[in-house]
């Protein structure tokens, strides 16, 4: 019997973050950008078991009070709660330390019927189970 590898894509633009995953989630089939076009490209186009998104994808995010929703992880969630026939089984992970982006991510999710959590990035390093 062949066993199924499932696979989870992060969107992810910090380098370390992206090391940890690959190393945490080696038994899965792992699709990382810190490309928003890439992410939704992908979305609409494999089956994912986990999606994990980060808010903040370049480095002028981070300091800035303006979103950016273009270029963010808000662009990816707003793709998936305007899809919602895709991924439709994925847990959606937001693990953005921009607690005021992952909330908007989040509410997109949720007011689309989706299920998704925040998570940030300290919190699930210890406990992330798949």
């Amino acid at each position: 019997m062949t066993e199924t590898v499932h696979r989870i894509l992060i969107v992810e633009d910090d380098e370390a973050r992206c090391a940890w995953f690959r190393e945490r989630l080696a038994g899965s089939r792992l699709d990382v950008t810190c490309d928003v076009r890439q992410a939704v490209r992908w979305l609409a186009e494999r089956d994912y078991r986990a999606v994990l998104l980060d808010h903040d994808l370049a480095d002028e995010h981070y300091f800035s009070n303006e979103p950016d929703d273009e270029r963010t992880g808000y662009a990816v969630a707003r793709w998936l709660a305007e899809n919602p026939t895709r991924q439709r089984d994925a847990l959606i992970v937001v693990h953005s330390l921009n607690y005021t982006g992952a909330r908007r991510m989040v509410e997109v999710l949720r007011d689309a019927g989706r299920e998704a959590e925040h998570i940030p990035f300290p919190y699930l390093q210890g406990g992330l189970r798949m």
